[in-house]
């Protein structure tokens, strides 16, 4: 593992004691599982309650770009736009944001920990999230004026350069060598994936809408249902793009009618007309394609830079599912080359 930023205990110690009232010293673990240099502790309370610390070394990216620019960090301010409009999130307790920390509400496990649980609540809880997400999208559009979110976008240069880290990482960094023609055939497919999905409209996404970065929770009314958290990266994007990161998680797997039962969900729960949604398949078959190649690459990324081998076991899956992808497009040739290549690798 890299070497993590040594969290600033009397600080967080100060913070909690103003927002709870809980005197030092703390007990608190780790949250161990996270991809990002974004730390997690989950603190005890007075009165045995519990809450989660997020650190942010200060040197970080995130932080700095918000300093430079003299605004609050992407995390509270997603968080608050996010809130006004109707999605669950989690409540914000305290924050002292000059020391890397913020304190919010400790809304329990994740959808992948519930579902490893109780499998059974599975297409109920998918089922929400489709029409949770669904819900957003039209509560968040039109984006407010000045949002951070509309300072970003699944733009063509970033999409190819997600395609290219595939390349970089899960190709090159691992040994595996293209020869001139199967570098053609890669470009050639890089430059279609991100001049076509770059060419659609877009709205408000998520970015990483999957089963570690929604939580179950209990409402008023007894039922279960999903608070949404990791969205600081939230940016402009296509409107499949949330749903590919849930139906396609690298960390999850579901059967092509469970997949399609969703997509006409969503179809459903967005106006769609039958027309529109045969265009949400092919959508969501691209964007597919596009992101299960940059997480493959993602994942060899972090463990050789972050030296953290923790999600080496997908990148087989995760490439897998781009493959199941492309075998619905090879009406295109570039994309039919794409599969060949991606079967001969």
């Amino acid at each position: 593992m890299v070497e993590a930023s040594p969290l600033p205990l009397s600080s967080l110690e100060r913070l909690v004691a103003s927002a709870t009232g809980t005197p030092p010293p703390l007990a608190f673990e780790e949250i161990v599982g996270g991809a990002s240099v974004r730390r997690f502790f989950r603190v005890k309370t007075k009165g045995g309650g519990s809450l989660v610390a997020m650190y942010v070394p200060v040197q970080s990216h995130e932080i700095a770009k918000a300093s430079s620019v003299s605004r609050g960090w992407p995390f509270l301010e997603v968080r608050d736009l996010l809130d006004a409009h109707g999605v669950r999130v989690p409540a914000l307790l305290g924050a002292a944001c000059d020391d890397g920390l913020i304190l919010v509400e400790d809304l329990g496990d994740t959808l992948a920990q519930h579902l490893a649980a109780n499998p059974g609540d599975r297409e109920a809880l998918y089922v929400c999230a489709v029409r949770e997400l669904a819900r957003a999208q039209k509560a968040l559009s039109p984006l407010p004026a000045g949002s951070v979110v509309l300072e970003r976008a699944f733009d063509e240069e970033l999409l190819r350069w997600e395609v290219e880290h595939f390349r970089e990482w899960a190709l090159d960094a691992r040994g595996v060598r293209l020869s001139p023609r199967d570098s053609e055939i890669f470009e050639r497919a890089a430059t279609y994936l991100a001049e076509t999905i770059a060419s659609w409209p877009r709205g408000f996404v998520h970015r990483d809408y999957q089963s570690r970065n929604l939580m179950v929770v209990r409402r008023a009314n007894g039922e279960l249902g999903l608070a949404w958290i990791d969205f600081q990266d939230a940016m402009l994007g296509p409107r499949v793009y949330d749903m590919v990161a849930l139906l396609n998680d690298s960390y999850q797997t579901f059967s092509p009618e469970f997949i399609e039962a969703r997509l006409d969900e969503f179809a459903l729960h967005t106006g769609l007309d039958a027309s529109e949604r045969a265009r949400i398949g092919y959508e969501f078959r691209l964007v597919t394609v596009q992101r299960k190649l940059k997480d493959a690459g993602r994942f060899v990324f972090i463990d050789r830079k972050h030296r953290n081998p923790d999600f080496l076991g997908f990148v087989g899956p995760t490439i897998e599912k781009a493959r199941q992808a492309l075998r619905d497009l090879t009406s295109e040739p570039v994309l039919a080359d794409l599969a060949e290549l991606l079967t001969r690798l």
